[in-house]
């Protein structure tokens, strides 16, 4: 398991949501197209400051696959070595930041893109926050989903599930 998550298929909250077997997308210029095969490993909200920077979002929702599982069909992305074994991808021609990659533990290397980027985001809903003890703190997402101090590796309990929670 990775983020508590089965292939295809989450293990938190009382719902279990089903993903798309396969998947496309790129950046915004159209120079760097990837397709991802099987459904995703986690579907997450991250609000760590690394991903923040790298994006330039406020928060970053991500679908995490096994490396095996992504082919990029045009081009490639360049890939900036942000801490060691961790790269985030971008394309060189429009900036696009496109993903996380690093070592996924005993799943092996991931690929976590950026879901804004697929062709269809509203496939990803996310089923956590991580790193929420990270997160700004004027921002709160208005949601039930189960939120991690730091990163989840699923066998860790939640220490909120949702604003309600969050006194």
């Amino acid at each position: 398991m990775y983020h508590g998550f089965e292939q295809g298929r989450t293990t938190t909250g009382d719902t279990m949501t089903t993903f798309l077997e396969q998947a496309e997308g790129g950046c915004m210029c159209g120079a760097v197209r990837y397709r991802v095969d099987g459904a995703p490993m986690s579907s997450i909200y991250c609000h760590c400051m690394s991903c923040r920077r790298h994006t330039g979002a406020l928060v970053v929702a991500l679908a995490g696959y096994r490396r095996d599982q992504v082919t990029y069909t045009k081009g490639k992305p360049k890939i900036f070595q942000s801490s060691p074994g961790v790269g985030r991808a971008f394309c060189g021609d429009c900036g696009t930041p496109m993903t996380w990659e690093g070592d996924g533990g005993e799943i092996g290397p991931m690929v976590e893109f950026l879901v804004n980027t697929f062709d269809n985001p509203q496939d990803f809903e996310p089923e956590c926050h991580i790193h929420h003890q990270e997160r700004l703190p004027w921002l709160e997402l208005h949601d039930s989903l189960p939120r991690y101090a730091v990163w989840h590796d699923g066998d860790d309990e939640p220490y909120l599930h949702g604003p309600a929670d969050n006194t």
